[in-house]
C-alpha cells in the first residue's frame, strides 16, 4: 500500500502532462518574476517621448496668462501623427541627429490665440555647442503650424504664424513653438501684438519642456 501514491501520481503525470512553456515569435516567454507586483521603474528621460501615453507628452490642459495679461488654460485641439523632423519644422530649424518630431495645438480658453508645440527628439542634448537655447527674435525658424479641423485651429498655418519660441535643454529634447490668431488672420511685419504673443509661446514652449525634462 505503501507504494499506491506513488504510482498515482505517475498515472496522473502521463494522462495530464505539465504544458510547456508558451512560444511567442519562436522564442519561449520566460515565466514571470516572482515579485511580479514591485513597481515598474519609469523609462528614461530619452524614452519618454515613445513610451509614454500621447496624453502625458502633450497634457489637456496647460495653465498660463493670456497676451492680454489673463488667466487662461490653454486647451488641447488636437495632436498631429509623429513625423519626420523636415516635415514638422521649418528647414533651418532641422538640426543634424534629429530623429523625430512630435506636434500638437492649444488654443486657449477664450479661443482667440493658438500654438502649435513642437518636440523634436534628438541623438544628443537639445543644447551646447551649435545647440539652440531660448531663443531672442520674434520669428525664429521653428516648428511648422499644425491645424485641426472644427475648431480655433482650423486656419492656422505657415500664414499664420506670427512670433515663436525655441528652448533646448540637456536632454535630447528640443521644443518649439508657434503662436497665431484663432480667426486666421496673416502675419503682418510690425504687428504691435507680437511681444504679447509670443510671452504665450514661451509659456508653453517651457512648460512643455518641463514635462519632458523634469
Amino acid at each position: 500500500m505503501s507504494h499506491l501514491p506513488i504510482v498515482l501520481i505517475s498515472l496522473v503525470s502521463l494522462l495530464w502532462p505539465v504544458a510547456p512553456p508558451p512560444v511567442f515569435a519562436g522564442r519561449p516567454v520566460a515565466p514571470p518574476p516572482v515579485f511580479a507586483g514591485w513597481p515598474v521603474p519609469p523609462p528614461p528621460v530619452s524614452e519618454r517621448w515613445h513610451t509614454w501615453p500621447v496624453t502625458r507628452v502633450f497634457p489637456a490642459a496647460v495653465p498660463g496668462i493670456s497676451p492680454s495679461g489673463a488667466r487662461v488654460t490653454y486647451v488641447l485641439a488636437g495632436v498631429a501623427p509623429e513625423a519626420p523632423c523636415r516635415v514638422a519644422f521649418q528647414p533651418a530649424a532641422v538640426r543634424p541627429g534629429c530623429r523625430t518630431a512630435l506636434r500638437a495645438t492649444y488654443a486657449d480658453s477664450t479661443q482667440t490665440y493658438v500654438v502649435t508645440v513642437g518636440i523634436a527628439v534628438l541623438d544628443g542634448p537639445g543644447i551646447g555647442p551649435g545647440g539652440p537655447g531660448r531663443s531672442v527674435t520674434m520669428r525664429p525658424a521653428t516648428v511648422r503650424p499644425a491645424a485641426f479641423p472644427g475648431g480655433p485651429a482650423a486656419r492656422f498655418g505657415d500664414r499664420q504664424y506670427f512670433t515663436g519660441v525655441v528652448v533646448g535643454s540637456r536632454e535630447p529634447y528640443v521644443v518649439a513653438t508657434a503662436a497665431g490668431y484663432g480667426d486666421g488672420r496673416a502675419y503682418q511685419p510690425g504687428d504691435r501684438a507680437g511681444p504679447r504673443l509670443r510671452d504665450a509661446a514661451r509659456q508653453l514652449a517651457t512648460a512643455l519642456n518641463r514635462v519632458m525634462t523634469g
